[in-house]
């Protein structure tokens, strides 16, 4: 955040008058980290690499089944098994993408943002600023926090709108076969899309909180990010391991593509359930560790 946008902020505060102050400058304190954050050129081209990856994905799929030979998928219809579906129905694509998308390159957006969120203030030495105004730190970490949930949603709708409009523009749309066989028009298939990337987007609230827990045990913005990321990517090693199987539920990442089972008819939601049991789980636990560490945290530098 830059000074102006501090001093901008502060002025709100003091202008609301001794009645409402806390309200109106919390909201305004989100309105500017959003501001800041979707401004970055990091933020802009996370955003571009991760719409451009349904892209990607559709132009493969076309150029495979140019010659009229189908592409691989098969499988139980979870995952990435949609990709099989595509050709028939560019719809498909949406939830090809999340499924493609979700195991790194959207956690992965989530971690660098959620990392950068405290320890990139931090750094830049822009922090002791921010905790001049009267909120203190509990509000900044929530609106940061708010911040980063927002941008896990942003992040997911470019996924599923990117998707869309490739799907839309080399495939045929049209009603929608279920996994468990059932159709339904494209409508209802549009709206379990739009389910499906709100799921996505929840999904990710856990990493979230990690990241923003280990973006106040540093100073280094690169440092938080790089070891958000490192965690992701172990966690994920360790959920593949068979002889951990028993520690395997409790990992943030094991339900992750639950979501498919919102394709079945009717909606099968035990893991999803779970997916979202865990995510409010890591987000209590870590976001609970970062206000205590915030909160003791020495920020005179």
């Amino acid at each position: 955040m830059s000074r102006a946008e501090f001093a901008e902020i502060t002025d709100v505060s003091e202008a609301a008058g001794p009645g409402r102050p806390r309200r109106i400058w919390t909201l305004g304190l989100f309105r500017s980290e959003l501001a800041t954050t979707f401004r970055r050129w990091r933020t802009i081209a996370l955003l571009g690499v991760l719409a451009a990856v349904p892209v990607l994905v559709g132009v493969a799929v076309r150029i495979e089944t140019s010659d009229g030979s189908t592409v691989g998928g098969g499988g139980d219809g979870g995952g990435p098994a949609f990709i099989a579906q595509i050709t028939n129905n560019g719809l498909f694509l949406v939830f090809t993408a999340l499924a493609a998308t979700l195991p790194f390159f959207l956690p992965m957006a989530i971690g660098v943002v959620a990392g950068d969120a405290v320890a990139g203030e931090a750094n830049a030495g822009t922090l002791r600023y921010l905790l001049v105004a009267p909120a203190g730190r509990t509000r900044l970490l929530l609106a940061k926090y708010a911040t980063t949930l927002t941008f896990c949603l942003v992040a997911t709708l470019v996924v599923a709108t990117s998707a869309l409009a490739t799907g839309a523009l080399l495939f045929p749309l049209g009603e929608v076969t279920t996994i468990s066989g059932t159709r339904m028009s494209f409508g209802d298939g549009l709206l379990r899309a739009l389910l499906i990337a709100l799921v996505v987007a929840v999904s990710l609230v856990g990493v979230a909180a990690l990241g923003l827990f280990v973006s106040t045990l540093t100073s280094s913005g690169i440092a938080a990010m790089a070891t958000t990321v490192g965690l992701l990517i172990t966690v994920q090693i360790l959920d593949q391991i068979p002889q951990l199987d028993a520690l395997h539920p409790y990992f943030f990442s094991h339900y992750w593509l639950s979501f498919a089972d919102l394709m079945r008819e009717p909606v099968y939601w035990d893991d999803i359930l779970k997916n979202l049991q865990m995510q409010g789980l890591y987000a209590a636990v870590f976001g609970s560790a970062a206000w205590a560490r915030f909160g003791a945290k020495d920020i005179m530098a």
